[in-house]
């Protein structure tokens, strides 16, 4: 894979879009359990059709991971788990409370925009690249899948313009928004972040939400990227995430959320663990990562988590 450059593109099998396929093959193989953990009748259909022959074998549960304790099969199954439902609850709230527009970051191969039960009159931006945009809505219209929401699709790389193309796209400003940003902010640069962070406040009425990921920013170091790279190339991946993150000082988006006035809470890695009935993973690489752990924010709102 080529090292991240200013202006660089990718698909769905290069680049920071392989890791696109890789969550959703990591989806795939979580729903093909008798009593799967989570439900995603799409990922293995996308995941076939790019076509990478490593992360099409995680799909069809070909993989023998052994017992890794960060790369087993039943560490890989509940990551994905927590992961998914943290996001997929941060929707049903936000819907609960009366939210009918949300847009997606950086949505790749996330089919929530047709998996979920979204209220009638919902609204669902999709932001990515236009050619990831393109395929994953052929491969799904070809495949029969329809979407549960007014599904909007804004092709653009969100290091240009995105806000302007996304109003453009009918995106209601007056409107409170739910915006999720999953495994996106550690693959773009230090001032793409806080620029990102930015700019959807700026489009964001009162009543807004937004979750991504929390990240222990002193941790995520280049050493702790060639670790996990190493580990997962025994698994037969050819990510190298040391070419794909941004590593280096950044700010904490928990800080600069505040700054810009919205109530933060965090739910770290070992509680989101917890309340799936999950113990965390006892790994070393884990530890590296220190308090990471997922984050959410409401603008206007009252924190609900004592974790801030």
């Amino acid at each position: 894979m080529m090292a991240r450059s200013e202006r660089d593109r990718w698909d769905l099998a290069s680049s920071v879009g392989a890791t696109a396929t890789s969550v959703a093959a990591s989806r795939a193989f979580a729903s093909r359990e008798p009593d799967p953990l989570i439900s995603d009748p799409y990922a293995a259909t996308l995941v076939e059709a790019v076509g990478l022959p490593h992360f099409v074998a995680v799909a069809r549960g070909e993989i023998d991971f052994g017992d890794d304790p960060l790369f087993g099969a039943e560490q890989m199954r509940e990551h994905i788990a927590v992961r998914t439902r943290y996001f997929d609850g941060f929707f049903a709230a936000a819907v609960d409370a009366g939210i009918r527009q949300a847009v997606i970051l950086a949505s790749g191969l996330d089919t929530r925009a047709y998996r979920l039960p979204w209220p009638d009159g919902t609204v669902v931006f999709e932001i990515d690249q236009p050619s990831v945009i393109e395929f994953k809505t052929r491969v799904l219209a070809q495949a029969g899948a329809t979407p549960a929401a007014d599904r909007r699709t804004v092709g653009i790389d969100l290091r240009e313009n995105w806000p302007t193309v996304l109003r453009e796209c009918g995106f209601d400003t007056a409107a409170p928004t739910a915006w999720i940003a999953e495994g996106l902010l550690i693959y773009l640069p230090p001032e793409a972040q806080d620029r990102l962070l930015a700019d959807i406040t700026a489009l964001s009425a009162p009543g807004s939400r937004l979750a991504t990921e929390h990240m222990d920013a002193q941790a995520l170091t280049g050493d702790w990227a060639k670790a996990m790279t190493e580990r997962a190339r025994r698994h037969g991946s050819d990510i190298d995430l040391t070419e794909l993150f941004y590593s280096g000082p950044r700010n904490s988006a928990a800080d600069q959320l505040r700054e810009l006035g919205w109530q933060v809470s965090v739910l770290p890695n070992a509680d989101a663990y917890a309340a799936n009935g999950f113990a965390p993973p006892a790994d070393h690489l884990r530890a590296m990562i220190g308090v990471s752990g997922y984050l959410s924010a409401e603008l206007g709102g009252c924190p609900d988590d004592p974790h801030r």
